[in-house]
């Protein structure tokens, strides 16, 4: 047994090699930096530092421009003979004023963001380490970008210019997430991912259907997760991290460890991660609408209404989550690498405390309103070939298979009927994605894509009191959800200052669903129904950099999104009083957009950027009257309620600005500000508009940081404008039950901000402690739009080891 271990790994650590091996490191901490990378052209090469700021640059010998990056430094271009002469050892500048960074999500390929004429924001796990964020949906709003809408506790829904839900695209190691039953309402489907398991987040805004297909109307989020790194020499390498954290407004108490083993040719990962939430307090200067002083309680075959001892507590809140993630790693040598990942995440049920909101007679309508538990797996194969070859440079094929399942469970006060609602959909995907360089000018992308949902929806009506129980009207029909495409894009160098985008997409689209199971319980007048449809998208921008210090970028694009089987198929109460019902006569909605950015540095100082976009929304899909065998109401859940149906039937624009600076202060300070504008509207029946649901009010973030020696410390400020009863969409006017109520007693958004203080310290090289206190005055607060209020004064401490 001892003789075949150590033939296993004799043939793991291979033999020695020629490797060259450079070191990144902070020129002011002289710390080592992690994920830089190393990049030329001619041929597209590419390398990435490891967790001691190292990497084998043995590939670029003879090139004379490599680029060097990392978020939060100045870039540097170098000769491999200038690397040689500097002994392998390059030392970089801090600074948050540079103009590139190395970005994968505009083509799934590593470039150079000043290259590329979309809006692309980066969040570095350095950020995310400093900012401690709870969730994945807390971790984007770290951006200062990207706003995010919460009904529960456990959610989180991003807006991004002015769209959210499934006009959003997520992605996970480069595999879509977006399911087919990703609806218009808000979805909570992002604390599936682990924070602390990802390498890098980033957010492109703006139409991305030429790369990622349907649905990407305002904006992709990319995640990557950690990627097994491998020994650069003939030592075994070892690294990784352990954590934990509390926090005081829900009593959080998180885990979290990770594990990179790696040899020559082989390397494994292995992240774990648990959270523990108790139910949320909230703030305790701000509007009474927001509270609610009980909760239900069922004891025996009755629902008591019982007073809580403190007011400020949101009942119920609190959930747990676990999340597991393994990666293996084969690279045989330079030209081939493989990579497999495993993802596993659940949580407990949780309450939908929007719902729990609701009365009905003066009292609670409902018992019980929770999301059963979420549960998310993946299978991933990414197979990567690089070599210099007539079809392409480098080739990578992405495999993976999506478990999804997600259940909603209610029932109405003292009334023992619970329904539970059961929904499961595997996702299969096959992603080729290829990249060649022609000439000096020429960079080209291209690939295919499959994508196949299987949807399965259940529904069961349950009695509380005796436990028996019987098929139920399900949410869904079983169906089947498919897409195939092809893309091919090219960036064009005019010359050393003007970059040129272009690309094209074409989708072939459709779906078969099968109502049968639901005849019983709603008179639809068919069994089955199917679509099939195509989609023509592209794009077009360009980049001008007139000189070291600014670059301009323009942008055109078109995007889709194609019904899914949430808009055909489903049946839900969206307010008391209306129900939505199928509706297979759909098409696909275009979006039209149009987006201009400039950055400009001035003096070393201070950098400021601006993006203005514009993005109109054809035959958008929403939600309108409608008529089910030709009537206009039917009785749902005991209550006539008006029909209503996702149709085909608006025109929605959203315009709005994007603004950032950042300023370096003397002793190692520095100011930084997001402030983000928007102004969205979507025609109504009667040919009039509404503002829309999904274009948050203004909001942004402010910050003060101080950075020296071991300590960095920052001061901000997060803040939210108000949204007038009148500015409210009309779907949103009615719900008392999120928004709080103005002088007259309408419905309104009130404006809001909360101060925080962060600070992180490193006690030795490998141990350091952080912690802050969010909202310091403990301000009674709600995200626009959202059922549920933001924490009161909290206090967090987290301590991490890594090794």
């Amino acid at each position: 047994m001892k003789k075949l271990v150590f033939l296993w790994l004799l043939t793991c650590i291979g033999l020695s090699s020629n490797a060259q091996i450079a070191t990144i490191l902070d020129q002011d901490m002289g710390d080592a930096i992690e994920h830089a990378v190393l990049t030329a052209q001619s041929p597209a090469i590419s390398a990435v530092t490891n967790a001691k700021g190292q990497t084998d640059v043995s590939r670029f010998e003879g090139e004379l421009q490599i680029l060097i990056q990392s978020l939060g430094y100045q870039s540097v271009t170098v000769s491999y003979e200038q690397l040689k002469q500097s002994n392998f050892v390059i030392r970089l500048v801090p600074t948050n004023l540079n103009l590139d960074a190395a970005v994968i999500s505009a083509s799934r390929w590593r470039q150079n963001s000043a290259n590329i004429p979309s809006r692309i924001v980066t969040i570095s796990p350095k950020e995310v380490a400093f900012q401690n964020p709870q969730t994945a949906a807390d971790l984007l709003q770290v951006s200062g970008k990207v706003f995010i809408q919460k009904s529960q506790q456990g959610g989180g829904s991003p807006m991004i210019r002015g769209f959210a839900t499934n006009r959003l695209v997520y992605t996970v190691d480069g595999v879509r997430m977006n399911t087919a039953i990703f609806r218009g309402g808000n979805i909570q489907n992002v604390i599936n991912l682990d924070p602390f398991a990802l390498e890098n987040t980033e957010v492109f805004f703006g139409p991305g259907s030429v790369i990622y297909g349907s649905d990407a109307i305002g904006g992709v989020m990319s995640f990557q997760t950690l990627v097994p790194e491998l020994a650069i020499d003939n030592n075994v390498f070892i690294t990784g991290k352990a954590l934990t954290r509390a926090s005081s407004a829900n009593s959080e108490q998180t885990m979290h460890v990770d594990m990179n083993v790696g040899w020559k040719k082989w390397g494994l990962v292995t992240s774990f991660s648990s959270w523990d939430f108790n139910h949320l307090r909230q703030g305790s200067n701000g509007p009474d609408d927001y509270l609610k002083d009980y909760y239900v309680q069922r004891q025996d075959t009755m629902d008591v209404v019982i007073k809580q001892d403190d007011a400020l507590l949101q009942i119920p809140t609190g959930y747990t989550q676990t999340n597991l993630m393994q990666k293996v790693r084969f690279k045989p040598n330079e030209h081939w690498d493989f990579q497999y990942g495993f993802h596993l995440s659940e949580t407990s049920d949780y309450g939908r405390y929007d719902r729990h909101n609701r009365v009905r007679k003066g009292a609670a309508r409902y018992s019980e309103w929770n999301y059963g538990p979420q549960k998310w797996m993946m299978h991933n194969l990414n197979v990567t070939h690089s070599s210099a070859t007539k079809l392409y440079d480098q080739l990578t094929l992405r495999l993976a298979k999506q478990d999804f399942e997600e259940s909603r469970i209610s029932r109405d006060l003292n009334n023992p009927d619970r329904e539970i609602r059961v929904e499961q959909v595997d996702a299969l995907s096959a992603n080729l994605d290829v990249t060649k360089t022609l000439g000096n000018k020429h960079h080209v992308f291209y690939g295919a894509e499959v994508v196949t949902n299987e949807v399965t929806s259940t529904g069961t009506d349950q009695n509380a009191w005796d436990g028996t129980s019987s098929v139920g009207a399900s949410r869904y029909p079983n169906a089947t959800w498919t897409s195939m495409a092809v893309y091919l894009s090219d960036e064009y160098l005019v010359n050393a200052k003007t970059t040129l985008h272009a690309g094209l997409r074409y989708n072939q689209f459709g779906m078969e669903a099968d109502f049968s199971h639901n005849l019983a319980f709603y008179p639809f007048p068919f069994a089955e129904t199917e679509f099939n449809d195509g989609a023509l998208t592209g794009s077009l921008g360009a980049v001008f950099r007139p000189n070291s210090t600014t670059v301009i970028q323009v942008n055109l694009g078109t995007a889709f999104r194609s019904p899914n089987v949430d808009d055909i198929g489903k049946v839900f109460d969206s307010e008391a009083g209306s129900v939505v019902v199928p509706n297979p006569a759909l098409e696909a909605e275009y979006a039209y957009s149009a987006d201009l950015g400039i950055t400009k540095v001035f003096g070393q100082r201070i950098k400021l950027d601006l993006t203005g976009y514009y993005t109109l929304l054809n035959n958008a899909l929403v939600r309108r009257d409608f008529q089910l065998n030709g009537m206009d109401s039917i009785d749902y859940d005991g209550t006539m309620s008006q029909v209503q149906a996702i149709q085909n039937a608006a025109v929605a624009n959203v315009y709005g600005l994007q603004a950032g600076i950042e300023i370096k202060l003397p002793a190692g300070f520095s100011l930084s500000s997001d402030f983000n504008y928007q102004i969205g509207e979507e025609e109504l029946d009667d040919g009039t508009t509404s503002p829309s649901r999904h274009a948050a009010p203004m909001f942004g973030i402010s910050r003060l940081t101080y950075r020296a020696n071991k300590l960095t410390f920052q001061v901000y400020s997060a803040y939210q404008g108000s949204r007038s009863h009148e500015d409210l969409a009309e779907e949103e006017k009615g719900k008392d039950e999120i928004y709080a109520l103005d002088e007259d007693g309408e419905t309104y958004a009130p404006s809001w901000y909360t101060l925080n203080l962060k600070a992180m310290y490193s006690l030795t090289d490998r141990l350091a402690v952080s912690g802050g206190v969010e909202n310091i005055t403990d301000q009674r607060y709600r995200p626009y739009s959202s059922g549920i209020s933001g924490a009161g004064r909290n206090v967090i401490l987290s301590l991490k080891a890594t090794f």
